[in-house]
């Protein structure tokens, strides 16, 4: 695998960069926060620069780095489930939102209130819903995602896609946390080192003391490992074992790295006038669906001995 980033790679996470300069940012999250909403401009803007077809047009691991990049700025959109969910099913790109969700879910769905389409796991299979403006309800929450409740007898329909999709399905979702993790992961500790740069103690900054800065090279450590073996999963075809190994560490390291920030900001990163929680609230939300951490590493278990990854992962948000 070669790790450096080819031209066209580094032009297209270029663009967004620059995209997400203007749409995104830590005080556009926290102002859509306020009322639970969804980015609907940001959106926009991505499906106009052609992003929305990126898999299709370059491949998987081009998506992949577009996910991390717009969870890396804070932005509030469905990149996961839009740009690896829906291309890893041959479905067209769909229009606004989308929400993924599993069977027999019970809980808040990120994005359901304001999902346009529905791709749920079931079992073996998946199945798309369309979604009509209003019908599911707005769940407040402070994970930092827009969430939203389904009511049972609309989860229950839509249209059963092709055999085979929801392996394709539980991959491409599992993919799309690992790589939104990763990109909250730089996003909270960017913001911390920042913070420790600034904030002063014994006539010093606190960044300059060495036992800081070995808790920030861990986390570090943990999220470069995080990245790469996403990106390695994204790059390989056929990829399950990868992509659940890829899962379980990222979200595993994203549990650290949420602690680590947070006592190394002290109170004021249990603010809402710190802007750590943009990254870090995510990283709670991500690390519950899919049966959390213990159920990504269950899917290790079932691809490598074939031992199956268990019924019930427990039901974490989505």
């Amino acid at each position: 695998m070669d790790f450096d980033l080819n031209p066209e790679q580094r032009a297209v996470l270029e663009a967004v960069e620059t995209l997400l300069d203007k749409h995104a940012g830590a005080a556009r999250a926290v102002e859509l926060a306020k009322e639970s909403e969804y980015d609907g401009p940001l959106d926009a803007a991505l499906e106009e620069a052609g992003y929305g077809d990126i898999a299709s047009a370059m491949g998987r691991l081009e998506a992949a780095l577009i996910v991390e990049t717009v969870a890396k700025r804070g932005g509030v959109v469905s990149a996961g489930a839009r740009l690896l969910a829906a291309p890893a099913l041959s479905l067209d790109a769909p229009r606004g939102p989308v929400a993924l969700m599993r069977a027999g879910h019970s809980g808040p769905v990120r994005y359901a209130a304001h999902a346009r389409t529905l791709l749920v796991l079931d079992g073996e299979a998946a199945r798309r819903i369309q979604l009509a403006p209003g019908v599911c309800s707005k769940v407040p929450s402070n994970f930092g995602f827009p969430m939203g409740r389904v009511p049972d007898e609309i989860a229950a329909g839509g249209e059963t896609l092709a055999p085979g999709d929801g392996a394709r399905l539980q991959d491409a979702w599992r993919l799309g946390l690992a790589a939104e993790a990763v990109g909250c992961m730089e996003g909270a500790l960017g913001q911390t080192a920042v913070y420790l740069k600034e904030r002063k103690q014994f006539g010093r900054a606190i960044a300059s003391f060495q036992a800081v800065q070995h808790r920030l090279a861990e986390c570090a450590i943990q999220l470069e490992a995080s990245r790469w073996l996403t990106r390695e999963a994204a790059h390989t075809r056929g990829a399950s074992e990868a992509i659940a190994t890829a899962a379980a560490f990222a979200l595993d390291a994203a549990g650290h790295v949420f602690a680590e920030t947070h006592q190394l900001s002290g109170a004021i990163g249990f603010t809402r006038e710190h802007d750590l929680h943009v990254w870090s609230m995510r990283l709670h939300a991500l690390r519950q669906e899919l049966g959390g951490v213990g159920g990504h590493r269950r899917a290790v278990v079932g691809q490598r001995w074939g031992a199956g990854e268990g019924k019930r992962d427990g039901e974490g948000v989505g």
